[in-house]
């Protein structure tokens, strides 16, 4: 499959931007324990604005809640539900890169049956029919590629991010992913998430993750008509008359600048969190801690006490499994229980752990 575009000098210049500002990140000495806030900041960013795209109706206040502390809101169940599939879909994403997984076929139906019907779901099958998209009109926006068509363009699409990412900028490779995969619309919903977190996770694990600090949705959430705008590089809304042959160099701009804007605000935020005299005992104890202990110790930032369902709900496992890390991280020291009842048992930083918050401020 080949893909029409040109690199212009304003996607080249934006490309120079993005890799300007991901080697100064790269570079830069952060404090773990900031660094843990910013990546949970951002996770609950991407959680927000990629649902509220496709009409959730949580605030990002109340989609911190639903991560952090597991809450409810009555009458919106729906969107609650949405929230924590996201949540839930994106920290397997994360698990998938750092354990060096490739993007597959099957991974991309997993992410979507996670992010529709939640985290036991089987890998959503490809639509067997026709996904029309109208306006409230009833006037047909964009006519997808015939079913029978979906199974071939997505082994294409795969193929072609294996073998691309070899040879051309990452950033590009993950914004024609990401046209491609809304113009296959390989699933009869939630195609807009799916290829969305799938455009997160080229850029990832080709370390264009900015320390995971970043959340694209935010740009084009912000910018609504102008993101759908974008997606539409050919007059015909049929594929076949025309879509699946368009040029896309209009897209690739509007994706590149909106990265390469996103990249320059997450750059301005770590240059406002530096630290110049980072503590070094401080230092060894965050070295002391897992990846999974770092990200909780990024709950600890907002709030005293945590439980264990909240912390379930941060780390996408169950609460059976939680309960058991978290006996282990009282027996290794570095949390507390700070209420030993059964039904409400609390935990806390170990007091000397905590220095590591105020590393923050």
């Amino acid at each position: 499959m080949t893909y029409k575009f040109e690199l212009t000098p304003s996607i080249v210049r934006y490309l120079q931007t993005i890799e300007r500002v991901r080697e100064t990140v790269r570079l830069t000495m952060l404090p773990p324990a900031v660094a843990e806030v910013l990546r949970l900041q951002a996770n609950i960013r991407s959680t927000h604005y990629s649902t509220l795209i496709e009409g959730n109706r949580l605030t990002l206040k109340e989609t911190e809640m639903v991560v952090q502390q597991g809450r409810q809101f009555p009458g919106r169940e729906r969107d609650v539900q949405e929230v924590q599939r996201y949540y839930q879909a994106l920290q397997l994403m994360e698990k998938w890169v750092e354990g060096e997984k490739k993007i597959t076929e099957e991974r991309v139906r997993k992410l979507h049956a996670i992010l529709y019907s939640g985290r036991r779901a089987r890998p959503t099958p490809y639509r067997d029919g026709q996904n029309i998209i109208r306006e409230n009109s009833g006037q047909i926006v964009y006519m997808p590629p015939e079913a029978v068509d979906v199974p071939s363009l997505m082994k294409e699409l795969v193929a072609w991010v294996h073998k691309t990412s070899k040879d051309m900028p990452i950033p590009v490779v993950a914004g024609v992913a990401h046209y491609q995969f809304e113009t296959i619309h390989p699933f009869f919903d939630g195609n807009g998430r799916t290829g969305r977190m799938l455009t997160i996770w080229i850029l990832y694990k080709a370390s264009y993750d900015l320390g995971k600090f970043f959340a694209l949705e935010e740009f084009y959430a912000q910018d609504l008509q102008g993101y759908y705008d974008a997606l539409v590089t050919h007059p015909n809304h049929n594929y076949y008359f025309g879509r699946n042959e368009a040029d896309i160099t209009s897209w690739l701009d509007y994706f590149l600048r909106g990265m390469a804007v996103v990249f320059e605000r997450v750059s301005e935020q770590i240059r406002s969190e530096i630290i110049e005299d980072i503590d070094q005992e401080a230092l060894a104890l965050l070295r002391s801690l897992d990846h999974r202990a770092r990200r909780v110790l990024g709950l600890f930032s907002t709030q005293e006490l945590v439980r264990s369902f909240e912390v379930a709900n941060l780390l996408g496992i169950s609460v059976r499994q939680t309960r058991d890390l978290l006996t282990g991280w009282v027996a290794d020291g570095w949390l507390e229980v700070a209420d030993p009842s059964k039904r409400g048992r609390k935990y806390r930083l170990a007091e000397e752990y905590r220095v590591l918050l105020n590393q923050r401020w």
